[in-house]
């Protein structure tokens, strides 16, 4: 019998394609692993919940750059193990019958480092929290309205990348704005939109000074201030503030100024005429910059609100910052720098890198809010609201702990000083216990560099009621 022999190069042929066939099958095998894993693990880790609709087979290929079939192979085999099940025209859902094991498994799975928290922060508004506005007074029906109307008219136009400078049409409002309501006479030209405080003082300490400079902050200021500047290479200095705002800086080598004219956060003081013109004199004869932010220039509970640092800056040294946080919502994150007429060149040519770049929409909808009249009648309910709820505080607080702090008298701002009585109480220790049982409370030694009264800064904006009210105090008597 003779035995048949395969030639080498044939061998070596059939070798060659015996492998391509096994590498084929190999990368399909990986790639509906890869669907399986994929859908597997979002199960696992709660991203996909029971009865919640997974993607189609053919938008899942697409996606993954894979065979159609691929996507099915891994569905098939995740169907098979019971994670998933078909629902006809409804698609394919996540089985019903998940809840017992996939809390099994999850228990199972390796224990995080501490500080690796995988849960998402979901912020909630607590008591006495600092900086947020009366949110359940917020016309939020005909904001609604209005957005609706906006995503309506949304032109191909609107869909590009927005203007580094802001909405030409929203720069103009806020201008008239400020020419109407708080005294600052500007142009259009001289407003950039941004997105928030943050934005607005890298923007302009980026432009009009260098790191690492010296910059005034007042003392006691508000912290996040010291914090911006120092992570961007400067020097923050402390310039005292007294019962008539902040002083002259004694620093020499000092170039700007941050401060809170309206009414100085945190103490909530109103910068009297005589300091304004005294700063606005340090400011010209040293070439400094004063940074006037605006943050709650609007709410004023004696009287009118005073008009703005900026409005008397005749030789261009005031930088204005305002901001739609306080007086809209803080969900927004838009703010506004209104800038001297001889630095908007520069402004602009550092546009595309400090920029916010709030979108289009948001500013749009802003735009409608001013246009159609809501913003300045909003603001004036809101003034209105918060004197009637600053005084509907202060006179609890002073029924009910009277003998254990005093509420500063002020003339304006969206929180007040709770000054505790005993001298040698440690207010942060009364503020961490109150964060611990869900009272929102910073202390006023947290806002300055040098020894002060030990008080307590609280938000009274959005205190609804008075049984809510005296609820809040009698847990808050607990720490005292």
């Amino acid at each position: 019998m003779v035995q048949r022999i395969m030639a080498p190069d044939k061998d070596h042929k059939f070798s060659i394609f015996m492998d391509h066939k096994m590498k084929k099958q190999n990368i399909k095998q990986l790639a509906y692993r890869r669907v399986y894993q994929r859908i597997h693990a979002a199960i696992l880790q709660g991203l996909l919940k029971p009865g919640e609709r997974i993607p189609s087979a053919r938008a899942l290929a697409k996606e993954m750059g894979v065979a159609r079939g691929t996507v099915e192979e891994g569905y098939a085999l995740l169907k098979a193990e019971g994670y998933i099940e078909a629902k006809g025209q409804a698609g394919t859902v996540v089985s019903h019958r998940l809840l017992a094991p996939i809390k099994r498994k999850m228990a199972q799975a390796p224990v995080r480092p501490p500080q690796a928290n995988t849960e998402i922060h979901r912020p909630d508004v607590l008591p006495f929290q600092l900086g947020i506005p009366a949110l359940d007074a917020f016309p939020i029906k005909t904001w609604s309205r209005m957005t609706a109307r906006c995503a309506r008219n949304t032109r191909i136009s609107n869909l590009a990348y927005p203007s580094a400078y802001g909405l030409p049409e929203l720069r103009v409002a806020i201008s008239q704005y400020l020419q109407l309501y708080r005294g600052v006479q500007c142009h259009p030209a001289q407003v950039f939109i941004t997105s928030g405080y943050v934005n607005s003082i890298q923007w302009i300490t980026n432009v009009l000074l260098k790191a690492p400079s010296h910059i005034g902050v007042e003392d006691p200021g508000y912290p996040l201030t010291r914090q911006i500047l120092e992570n961007s290479g400067y020097h923050p200095v402390p310039v005292p503030v007294d019962q008539d705002g902040v002083n002259l800086p004694a620093n020499s080598e000092v170039k700007a100024l941050i401060v809170t004219p309206a009414h100085q956060s945190p103490t909530c003081v109103s910068l009297t005429l005589q300091r304004r013109q005294m700063l606005l004199d340090w400011a010209v004869n040293n070439q400094g910059w004063i940074l006037e932010d605006d943050y709650d220039g609007e709410y004023r509970h004696t009287g009118l609100p005073l008009p703005a640092l900026k409005s008397l800056d005749t030789q261009d040294r005031v930088i204005y910052l305002g901001t739609f946080s306080k007086v809209l919502f803080p969900g927004l994150r838009v703010a506004y720098i209104v800038v001297p007429e001889s630095q908007v060149c520069l402004f602009e040519q550092c546009s595309e890198l400090f920029a916010g770049n709030v979108s289009t929409f948001t500013q749009s909808c802003i735009l409608a809010f001013m246009q159609e009249g809501h913003f300045p009648r909003h603001i004036q309910r809101m003034r209105k609201l918060y004197r009637e709820r600053r005084e509907l505080a202060a006179r609890l607080f002073t029924q009910i702990l009277g003998d254990k702090l005093m509420i500063e008298p002020q003339p304006g701002g969206m929180h007040m000083i709770a000054k505790l009585n005993d001298p040698k109480r440690d207010d942060i220790e009364v503020s961490h216990q109150m964060m611990k049982a869900g009272l929102f409370s910073q202390a006023l030694s947290q806002w300055s560099s040098k020894s002060t009264h030990p008080s307590l800064i609280l938000g009274f904006t959005n205190i609804r009621t008075e049984e809510e009210c005296q609820a809040l105090i009698y847990r808050l008597k607990e720490f005292l």
